[in-house]
């Protein structure tokens, strides 16, 4: 065999060894980067839905859910998952765990007596006992202080029981005296002011407005309207010819 072609076939092994070398490299990055990535997945919402629903979920996508902890949840019904870890839409490799909160439901607390209590104490005794406050109510009432539990929804009770809220009914005191509106169209000004002064009342807004010469500081119009039912602080306007 000549030179030449001794040369020729040792580059051409060369060559081939080079190749073959190349693919080898390419197919172990390849296996490694599938090794460290794997196959993921998106996260699911796990959060609200039952434990056993949670579970088949994660299971039918190669993922294992593991129960951290069991807490009282005032939104969640007992054995719905109250949190997550991962966080929904994360993407994650198959047979990582997903660690979640499992609700108890609503504790179980006795509800006190609020009535006769102010609206602050009874705050208070309600967040002591585990319990909220829920609707609150305000009526003006003939006797008793303002600011005072006048009823409650559940009642007292020393059994245990199961309710996120506890309903007030506030009293706001003795309701403001009330009178009727007095007519004051076709008087003059200054006779309205004098009157609604000596009575305790306010005069606001004054619009002057066109009108006969000889009615000059006359009320055509006012408000309230007269005969209307009015509390004390009342305050009136009047339209008067200018």
């Amino acid at each position: 065999m000549s030179l030449r072609n001794r040369v020729r076939s040792l580059f051409r092994l060369f060559l081939l060894f080079t190749v073959l070398l190349a693919v080898a490299l390419l197919s172990a990055i390849t296996t490694i980067r599938l090794t460290i990535h794997g196959h993921q997945e998106t996260m699911p919402k796990l959060v609200g839905s039952s434990l056993d629903s949670a579970q088949r979920l994660a299971s039918g996508l190669g993922l294992d859910l593991k129960v951290e902890d069991k807490v009282f949840s005032s939104q969640y019904a007992a054995n719905q998952i109250v949190s997550q870890m991962p966080a929904p839409g994360t993407r994650i490799k198959m047979g990582q765990h997903i660690h979640v909160l499992v609700s108890l439901g609503t504790p179980a607390v006795t509800v006190p007596n609020l009535v006769g209590a102010s609206v602050r104490a009874a705050k208070i005794t309600a967040i002591q006992r585990g319990l909220t406050l829920g609707d609150i109510a305000v009526v003006h009432t003939p006797e008793g202080d303002p600011d005072l539990v006048l009823a409650q929804e559940p009642p007292a009770s020393p059994a245990e029981v199961r309710t996120p809220a506890v309903n007030l009914l506030i009293s706001a005191g003795q309701e403001p005296p009330a009178y009727l509106c007095p007519d004051f169209i076709g008087m003059p000004l200054p006779k309205a002011q004098d009157i609604l002064q000596k009575g305790g009342f306010k005069v606001g807004q004054i619009t002057p407005i066109a009108g006969d010469p000889k009615l000059k500081d006359v009320i055509l119009g006012q408000t309230p309207p007269p005969g209307s039912k009015i509390s004390s602080d009342a305050v009136f306007g009047f339209q008067v010819v200018q």
